[in-house]
Parts: C-alpha cells; sequence; structure tokens
C-alpha cells in the first residue's frame, strides 16, 4: 500500500517541504520510501545547504524561518 505525505528538509534558516510517498509492506522496517523520494529529499537538502533555493523549489516548497523571540 502507497500514501502520500510530506516530509520536511531543514537547512539552516530554510525548510523545504517536499511531497513523498510511503510503501507499507508487512516487513517490519514499513513504512519506508522508494529511492526515488529519498533522493529527492536529499537533493532537496543539498540545494538548501549550498543556498540554491531556486532549485530546492523544485522539490516544493521552501520557507525561510524566523525567530519569534530573540
Amino acid at each position: 500500500m502507497k500514501k502520500k505525505t510530506t516530509r520536511l528538509v531543514q537547512e539552516g534558516e530554510y525548510v523545504a517541504e517536499v511531497e513523498v510517498e510511503l510503501e507499507t509492506t508487512d516487513d517490519p522496517w514499513s513504512p519506508y520510501l522508494t529511492i526515488v523520494d529519498a533522493e529527492k529529499l536529499d537533493k532537496a537538502c543539498l540545494a538548501l545547504r549550498s543556498g540554491d533555493l531556486q532549485a530546492a523549489k523544485r522539490y516544493g516548497g521552501v520557507f525561510q524561518l524566523m525567530p519569534i523571540s530573540g
């Protein structure tokens, strides 16, 4: 069984919201990501780390975190 969900990837002050698909099986490690979705998360993370927000936006929404108190 497959279920779409969202995972957040944070690097510094930025967060990418990436849609992935979790696969549920009888395996004790279940649910798990497909290789393709795991690579999407890695690529979004690397793009945020390098400051390339345009590349990170290819994988989902990108947000900037701001502190609400000093």
